[in-house]
């Protein structure tokens, strides 16, 4: 066992929190069904981060189990997310072979990892991090240049200032030129979704407003849905 681990490269194996298969709760492929991937490990540390088991702990698994174990599920949809997944380097390959698949393939990221060398076949579900995160200085404003209409960037806000810096970054950026897919979501129990609602249509602002659908199906801890 030892030595077949170490003669898997870090290309070869990933460290895996879980794998199941529920229905999309966020994003413009929300209600569809799809396979989870969840990745172990983060290097942030958002204030309002809702999936902090996943920091730790995990089982290292080859490559090519995780992926039959994504495609026995039978799902048309599938979602690397985490953690970040963008810190394995296994992520990048096991993304490609599941778009060979046949796969629709989702990632999503911080916006502080670098996506530049993910599949152009795969959906990038990028956040920007807006100040109530906390790691707002972290966003890689650089992997713009690598989103495009097929791609989606996500705000999660907490306050009214968090609207304003979305609202500005959204205009300053000229972000609905690099793609049409704007999210803006509020954090669970922080943000009523009507008053953002109320924000968004007194601006016009470009974006889709929505909920985090597994948490008002399930309870908002539970994990694995």
């Amino acid at each position: 066992m030892c030595y077949m681990q170490r003669a898997l490269s870090k290309e070869d194996t990933l460290v895996i929190h879980e794998i199941y298969a529920s229905i999309q709760g966020e994003s413009t492929f929300a209600g569809l069904p799809c396979t989870f991937v969840r990745t172990t490990g983060c290097n942030l540390r958002c204030s309002w981060c809702d999936t902090t088991q996943a920091f730790y702990g995990g089982t290292r698994m080859p490559r090519t189990d995780v992926l039959a174990k994504a495609l026995a599920t039978g799902t048309k949809l599938v979602e690397l997310t985490g953690g970040e997944p963008l810190l394995q380097p296994a992520v990048f390959r096991l993304m490609t072979e599941l778009c060979d698949a046949g796969r629709t393939v989702l990632v999503e990221t911080s916006g502080e990892a670098d996506v530049s060398q993910v599949d152009p076949r795969v959906h990038k579900i990028m956040d920007l991090k807006a100040p109530g995160s906390g790691e707002s200085k972290r966003n890689r404003w650089s992997n713009l240049e690598h989103i495009g209409p097929r791609d989606e960037i996500k705000f999660v806000l907490a306050s009214r200032e968090d609207y304003e810096w979305m609202r500005d970054a959204i205009r300053s950026r000229e972000l609905p030129s690099r793609t049409p897919n704007l999210l803006a979501s509020t954090v669970f129990g922080k943000l009523l979704p009507k008053q953002l609602v109320t924000w968004v249509l007194e601006d016009a602002l470009p974006v889709r407003v929505q909920l985090q659908m597994h948490k008002y199906i399930w309870a908002p801890d539970t994990q694995g849905v």
